[in-house]
């Protein structure tokens, strides 16, 4: 009941302390995201882990030029976890999407916020983000899936917006 209530209670949190998450919460909630389910387990994601800040503010810069905005993408979160997936893994995409919520959720039940940002994929389409990627000698034919922003919030826990009507069909 606990993994339900946790799924039932994560926000998304746009504002963020600049007080760091503890190295070894940040491990466990990479393994959280490493366990998730993939297609035939074929594992095609990968998580870049980005706690130093001047890479953390490079890649909010590339972020926000590509939002056609100068504001931080990131909300002032001080860790940045970007999930990109293989390309040639046919499901790919979801394998990575599946990551993003395992990040998400796993920050949550440790008292971390998150949000799921997007334009990872025109980030690393950029040579900027390709260069970016040789340089920490990362190879192959990733795409972004998102950035998984973590931090301590710096705002009140915003409340469930109410689920929509006709969000469940059932057929008996």
């Amino acid at each position: 009941m606990e993994a339900i209530e946790n799924m039932m209670t994560r926000r998304s949190i746009r504002k963020y302390k600049p007080e760091g998450v503890p190295k070894d919460v940040i491990e466990k909630i990479i393994e959280a995201g490493t366990y998730a389910a993939t297609g035939m387990n074929r594992q095609s994601p990968i998580i870049i882990a980005v706690t130093n800040k001047d890479l953390r503010d490079r890649l909010s810069a590339l972020n926000a030029k590509i939002m056609g905005s100068s504001m931080d993408p990131f909300y002032g979160a001080p860790t940045v976890l970007i999930v990109l997936a293989d390309k040639n893994k046919p499901t790919y995409i979801y394998d990575g999407s599946l990551v993003m919520g395992n990040l998400m959720h796993a920050a949550h039940s440790y008292g971390i916020s998150s949000c799921w940002i997007h334009r990872a994929k025109e980030e690393f389409e950029s040579e900027e983000g390709r260069e970016l990627l040789r340089s920490l000698g990362i190879e192959g034919d990733y795409e972004g899936i998102g950035h998984c922003i973590l931090g301590y919030a710096d705002c009140d826990q915003p409340d469930a917006s109410p689920r929509k009507d006709k969000y469940v069909y059932w057929v008996e």
